[in-house]
């Protein structure tokens, strides 16, 4: 479904659900239309990364995808996750071509700004039904303020395995090329547990599961969490701290354009010192309120999320942490669940900011000490 200009308008009809709960129901899902592509990316040896701990650099490089392709296509709305070490998306036939030279582009600049090797692929929603399964997507809304994608069918998951054979590759682009990354920083500090705790979340069907019974789980889980006084949002009623400078600069500084390294490395320098000031005492500028926007951070953090499987970030104590891993433990003993936790002391957050001036900015949370790729080789310890 297009306007006539031509600007695909499926995405954005899909009605947004609000309450978490309701994750599973299929009825929120749409499939994806047979001509779009669903883009997929991850970075190679990220175990290896982490190891070094260079988590953050790992963050900045899954978060550059999906800035790199909303800039490409001029902030449209469209279907996205972070993943921790990776991201996916899909795109309608009209932005293709500006999906690929952003993906192209993406992974030089991780390759040669973060010194990290980056897959990158686009797979033909066609080809993923000729698999027989599906791909649909759902808009969960965790505030008033923006929406966020969630994936159901098999079909992402079987995108981001294929990728991981090398099939539907996208080449690099040539040395030197850099996609346009503006809006991507870094510089809250990291977020200590409140509850005890940071744990990585992440539950994939069984091989030959139940659908049904799968859903159950999930449903059993999300609710044990949603009860529970012991778990919560990792990120703080104020929002996260902020010091100057920021940890996170040296990346700021490699994803902007123009310019030498130290020219740009002194513009983010003086671009996050004014963050600083403003936030750090609450200076109103213009038609920006510091309180406001910070309320909007805490709101619009991405911590819990839905692509073919469960992942979430949990402040929580260990008494709920050995709840939920008795019961993700005995799904898989049922054959129901496939499951990687990992526990760290402390969450991280990498934010898209394309404008101030809006309230749509989202901001990307994952553990501080391995997240969600830890968690992933945990899973993968599990199925050998």
């Amino acid at each position: 479904m297009t306007t006539p200009d031509g600007t695909d308008i499926f995405y954005g009809g899909i009605p947004v659900f609000r309450g978490f709960t309701s994750l599973m129901d299929p009825a929120l899902y749409s499939p994806l239309p047979d001509d779009w592509t669903v883009g997929v990316a991850d970075i190679v040896e990220s175990t290896k990364a982490i190891a070094n701990q260079r988590y953050k650099a790992v963050n900045m490089a899954g978060a550059a995808v999906i800035a790199a392709v909303t800039n490409a296509l001029d902030g449209r709305e469209f279907p996205f996750v972070f993943g921790g070490d990776g991201a996916s998306f899909a795109v309608a036939p009209a932005d293709l071509g500006r999906a690929r030279e952003a993906l192209a582009a993406t992974a030089t600049w991780v390759s040669e700004g973060l010194d990290l090797a980056m897959r990158v692929a686009l797979v033909p929603v066609k080809a993923i039904r000729a698999q027989g399964l599906d791909i649909r997507v759902a808009r969960f809304g965790p505030s008033p303020n923006l929406s966020l994608a969630m994936f159901s069918g098999g079909g992402l998951g079987w995108a981001d395995a294929a990728m991981k054979r090398g099939e539907f590759a996208v080449p690099a682009a040539p040395s030197g090329e850099q996609p346009d990354l503006s809006g991507l920083s870094c510089r809250f500090e990291e977020i200590p547990s409140a509850r005890g705790l940071i744990l990585s979340v992440l539950v994939v069907p069984a091989k030959g599961a139940d659908p049904r019974a799968f859903r159950k789980a999930i449903e059993d889980i999300i609710d044990l969490v949603e009860r529970s006084p012991d778990a919560g949002r990792p990120v703080p009623s104020g929002g996260p701290d902020i010091r100057f400078p920021p940890a996170g600069i040296e990346y700021e500084a490699r994803a902007a354009r123009g310019g030498s390294l130290l020219r740009r490395r002194s513009s983010a320098l003086a671009i996050a010192l004014w963050a600083y000031v403003v936030l750090r005492f609450g200076i109103k500028v213009g038609n920006f309120v510091p309180k406001t926007y910070m309320q909007q951070v805490v709101e619009n953090s991405d911590f819990r999320k839905y692509d073919d499987g469960l992942r979430m970030i949990l402040d929580c104590t260990p008494e709920l942490e050995q709840a939920l891993a008795q019961r993700l433990a005995k799904a898989a003993s049922n054959g129901v669940v496939r499951y990687g936790l990992h526990r760290q002391d402390a969450a991280m957050m990498t934010c898209f900011t394309p404008s101030v001036m809006r309230s749509d900015h989202v901001h990307f949370i994952d553990g501080a000490r391995g997240g969600y790729a830890s968690a992933a080789t945990a899973l993968k310890a599990m199925a050998a």
